[in-house]
């Protein structure tokens, strides 16, 4: 056989070579009678699998030719960049199934081209040979589209972090988010604390796999020695403060911080905020929980000078006892100077004890702060200050 290669002649290479686009289009309605799915894809999406289609026969046609470049060429049917889009679309199962039902179309119609019986084994073997090359370069293309997404989306999820705890509230970050699959109208809770590792992957790795556990989206990124983790969902109710705690245990140790929980993450920079304030004023208060809430930290960040948390405080605290009227306001103020003696604050106020213990559980309604808790006193100490200064500054 003058010319032949791989034991074929020229005359079965002129056939394989004018054959390939007729066992492409029949590759590709084979696979559109046997799924379903299949059809209902995009057109582009299946004009990209006829291409695949085709080059695969090339390639099978030139890895005859020349098996010692087998991996290179018949590689070229899935790194193209209409073969790295179609895998976003199709699965790797479904991309084997693909290929099998190809393969058959191939192992039926290919020996028919050989010139003899001889070539015609050939062929026939050939095609399982190079059927499997396929297969394993097929797994290999996604495994590869699946490394370059997953490296986009640790980008690209960084990015969106970055951009909540700067305070954007851009379309462009919510379409990120979106991007990541976020889901918009989800309410949104910002931990900030220290990673558990210097190793980003176990960090990326121990955040999600807490999140899994707790069935909670998250977002997250490691900047420096500071871990911010964004948080799908409610925290409130009891049940949601242990999702809190538990994704709490995937921080390094040190305190965590948990900012307010809000509606959606386009106000996730106003949690961010909190909890930032909320750690730089952490060390003020060694005993605090973990995680802490940061609207537990506002005395603290007030002593630092969290104009946001003077503003709480006041809102929260001071504003409503005075609004209240009733003796309220100089009842808590008498109590916390009496050294929290219900007898001394009565004497001091010149009224029942009784009367005392009543404004004193009015104000508790009020502000959530019971002045005989010794935390609590902190706070209206504080939040009282705070307000004094407000009003004599002229602000309040």
């Amino acid at each position: 056989m003058s010319g032949s290669a791989g034991g074929l002649s020229a005359e079965t290479f002129g056939a394989l070579d004018h054959a390939s686009g007729k066992l492409a289009s029949a590759a590709v309605a084979a696979m559109d009678e046997q799924f379903p799915w299949f059809s209902r894809m995009p057109a582009d999406q299946r004009a990209s699998v006829l291409f695949i289609a085709q080059t695969g026969v090339a390639g099978f046609t030139a890895w005859l030719r020349d098996q010692r470049q087998a991996l290179k060429l018949t590689a070229d049917a899935f790194r193209g960049a209409d073969a790295q889009d179609l895998s976003r679309w199709i699965s790797l199962r479904q991309t084997v199934e693909l290929v099998r039902v190809a393969l058959e179309v191939f192992e039926r119609q290919v020996p028919d081209l050989a010139a003899d019986e001889t070539e015609r084994q050939i062929l026939s073997e050939a095609v399982l040979r190079y059927g499997r090359e396929v297969a394993f370069t097929s797994a290999m293309s996604y495994a590869s589209a699946a490394e370059a997404r997953g490296a986009w989306d640790a980008r690209l999820e960084a990015s969106v972090v970055d951009g909540i705890v700067r305070g954007d509230a851009e379309e462009s970050l919510l379409s990120r988010a979106a991007a990541l699959g976020w889901e918009m109208e989800a309410a949104a809770t910002v931990l900030v604390g220290n990673p558990p590792s210097d190793d980003p992957p176990t960090v990326i790795y121990e955040v999600r796999s807490r999140a899994a556990r707790v069935g909670r989206p998250v977002l997250l990124g490691v900047q420096g020695a500071r871990l911010v983790v964004l948080l799908a969902g409610p925290t409130e109710l009891p049940a949601d403060a242990k999702v809190l705690a538990k994704m709490g245990n995937s921080f390094g140790g040190g305190p965590v911080v948990a900012g307010p929980t809000v509606s959606s993450i386009a106000d996730a920079h106003r949690s961010a905020a909190d909890a930032l304030s909320g750690l730089r004023a952490v060390v003020a208060w060694p005993a605090a929980p973990r995680p802490v809430r940061s609207t537990d930290l506002l005395p603290e960040r007030a002593l630092a000078g969290d104009p946001e948390a003077e503003r709480q405080l006041i809102e929260r605290v001071a504003k409503p006892l005075e609004q209240a009227g009733g003796g309220l306001l100089e009842t808590v103020e008498a109590y916390l100077e009496t050294g929290g003696v219900l007898e001394s604050c009565a004497r001091t106020l010149f009224v029942h004890p009784n009367t005392v213990r009543y404004r004193l559980r009015k104000a508790a309604e009020l502000t959530g702060c019971n002045a005989s808790q010794p935390r609590d006193a902190l706070v209206l100490r504080v939040a009282l200050a705070v307000g004094r200064l407000s009003r004599s500054r002229g602000i309040w």
